[in-house]
């Protein structure tokens, strides 16, 4: 997908809701936000839904040849567990299950922050279907984020497979997404991938353009200038590091949106279990307001 491919259906999109056409950034790259999922090895296909089964198809994915399936399983931990939970197809050499960090927390596990595909010594999870249930040593991680782009968009952005960049979100929470892994392959469709919590941090929604940045972008502007001596530099100012919460549920998607360590409640408000035990691993203080 090119940048004048890009243009024309953010164009098509706004025009059908009544607005003007924006300038997409140079570099643009569309953002999608991928929740946890499930991909199987064909024999734990048979296992979770019964000798023989084959997924079937519920939806195309943006990747050619990639769909969300209509079946979905039960992801278990020492913890909690989660159900309901997405399997991609096809079917891969080795299941793999992705989850974000806030998945994690409420399973009670420690996956590593890994790419796609690089499960050797990852955590152990366990998967149940209406038909059985498997157990993995390994392959639950929380996916490091990246960009699928044919060998065209690769030349175009003068970059390369396995080359590690900075995207640029801007919106009402500008945010940077760095180190994100560009992974190069012909049959790639251009588009970054994200998770859940990275979504929430950036107030990031499927659609989102995003802005690839090199390091080597950064041009000179003219000779550095220092600062003179009887300049004097203001004093830090210190911001407040709490946050005014006043909606009547405290839940652990909450806590993932806020950055401040103190979260002042009302009297009367709701903080779920799990969103206690979050604030505590993140190292937060829930504070009722007199």
């Amino acid at each position: 997908m090119n940048q004048q491919l890009i243009e024309q259906i953010v164009g098509e999109i706004l025009g059908q809701l009544g607005k003007s056409p924006v300038q997409l950034p140079e570099r643009a790259v569309p953002i999608a936000v991928s929740a946890r999922h499930v991909h199987l090895q064909p024999e734990h296909v048979e296992v979770l839904f019964g000798a023989g089964y084959q997924l079937t198809q519920r939806s195309e994915l943006s990747q050619p040849g990639q769909f969300a399936a209509n079946e979905t399983v039960m992801i278990a931990g020492p913890k909690s567990s989660i159900e309901r939970v997405r399997i991609l197809g096809p079917v891969r050499k080795a299941t793999q299950v992705e989850v974000s960090f806030t998945d994690a927390m409420k399973l009670g596990v420690k996956p590593p922050l890994r790419e796609s595909g690089n499960i050797e010594g990852s955590a152990p999870i366990t998967l149940i279907g209406p038909k059985g249930s498997v157990h993995i040593e390994q392959g639950l991680i929380i996916a490091q984020s990246h960009i699928h782009m044919p060998p065209s968009d690769a030349a175009r952005f003068g970059v390369e497979d396995g080359e590690y960049i900075t995207v640029d979100a801007d919106g009402i929470r500008p945010i940077s997404f760095r180190n994100v892994r560009i992974r190069v392959n012909e049959r790639y469709r251009l588009e970054m991938h994200i998770d859940t919590d990275e979504a929430n941090a950036g107030f990031i929604t499927q659609g989102t353009i995003g802005r690839l940045v090199k390091a080597n972008d950064v041009k000179e502007t003219g000779a550095v200038q220092t600062i003179p001596e009887t300049v004097k530099v203001p004093s830090p100012v210190n911001v407040s590091q709490s946050f005014e919460f006043t909606k009547k549920l405290l839940s652990t998607e909450d806590l993932a949106a806020i950055s401040e360590d103190e979260i002042v409640i009302n009297k009367g408000t709701i903080v779920t279990a799990l969103a206690k035990d979050t604030a505590r691993e993140l190292g937060k203080t829930i504070t009722v307001r007199k």
